[in-house]
């Protein structure tokens, strides 16, 4: 069966970045981000990752006492490779009720940011806290330093690492209602990761869902968004072919299967079976979205349920601004997609 359902939240439609409309404190903090990722991006694919640190906020773990704050633990796997993942849980826990889990990777384009960056410590907090659910939030390992497929590798094991180590969660938390979540580049890897779960087997993970958030894929096609809007907020077209050619392979291009999800070289999931169901939520202010709902497209083509959510108003990474109203709304998508999976058979 093969569930299509597109949503708009907004019916206004525009494109033109100068009409785009956002709040001073918005607008800041944009100008900020994009400022660090110019400035600690070289010419030769390298990243200044001493500039990075000091303008990097990044949060530690810490074990709240009120109801309204989530609490955070953080969890090594291999120190070699610096892969450990920080666990988010609301500290009021309702009794006997269990807990989802969900298993988030960040976005940054593969090259920046981590769990505990601030931003995603905060969001990864809201995760927690609005849909009753454990995250687990993975320190994969970022490229130009390590290109393809390592970033795959990583959020795949910490999915088998908690598979065999269930105790590493609360003891309310359930495996049998896990879903993948991931932002941008967060939201590629969580495809590929079901991808490679479905040819895997687990003991007690059963992934219900995949919420896939503006997720970064691109080839390349130059699409009409990306040549209405090479220098949108965030993901200009410049930035992104950097983020590309640092992560892929040496000598492949943006129509490796890894990045054009649904083009050429794509893998193919029509006959793979236990492909999860796929929210996926696209932003009319971003140049990415004609890859996004190729990507749409394409698993409803494969036969695989997917629903289709946009906000033609905002941006790449609205929701990580709660000043935005569709920041609010995504996670009411979120959650009714959360608990609609977590009730199914």
């Amino acid at each position: 069966m093969i569930l299509s359902l597109v949503r708009s939240v907004s019916v206004a439609e525009k494109a033109d970045i100068s009409e785009l409309s956002l709040p001073w404190k918005t607008r800041i903090v944009l100008s900020f981000i994009s400022l660090v990722t110019d400035y600690t991006r070289r010419s030769d694919g390298t990243v200044n990752r001493l500039l990075l640190r000091l303008l990097d906020f990044r949060f530690p773990a810490i074990q709240s006492l009120t109801p309204h704050i989530s609490s955070t633990t953080d969890v090594t796997l291999d120190p070699a490779r610096n892969l450990w993942f920080r666990l988010f849980y609301p500290s009021s826990i309702p009794t006997g009720e269990p807990l989802r889990v969900i298993f988030f990777f960040h976005g940054g384009g593969f090259t920046f940011l981590g769990p505990d960056s601030l931003g995603y410590d905060i969001v990864c907090r809201r995760f927690a806290r609005k849909l009753s659910a454990v995250v687990v939030s993975v320190n994969y390992r970022l490229s130009p330093e390590h290109r393809f497929p390592s970033q795959y590798d990583d959020a795949f094991d910490v999915i088998r690492y908690i598979d065999q180590h269930p105790s590493e969660l609360p003891f309310s938390a359930d495996l049998g209602r896990c879903f993948l979540a991931g932002d941008s580049a967060g939201g590629n890897i969580a495809h590929h990761v079901a991808v490679r779960a479905c040819k895997s087997s687990f003991e007690a993970v059963k992934i219900r869902g995949i919420i896939s958030i503006q997720p970064f894929f691109g080839g390349e096609e130059r699409t009409p968004a990306e040549i209405q809007m090479p220098v949108a907020p965030i993901v200009s077209v410049e930035r992104t072919d950097w983020c590309w050619k640092v992560f892929l392979p040496e000598g492949e291009d943006r129509d490796h299967w890894a990045a054009n999800v649904s083009g050429p070289n794509a893998v193919e999931i029509t006959g793979l079976e236990g492909f999860p169901a796929v929210i996926l939520f696209v932003a009319g202010f971003d140049p990415l979205r004609d890859w996004q709902k190729r990507y749409y497209e394409w698993l409803k083509r494969s036969g695989k349920e997917a629903d289709l959510v946009e906000y033609p108003n905002t941006i790449h990474a609205f929701y990580m601004f709660p000043e935005l109203p569709e920041s609010a709304q995504i996670f009411s998508e979120i959650s009714d997609f959360v608990s609609r999976k977590a009730k199914a058979p």
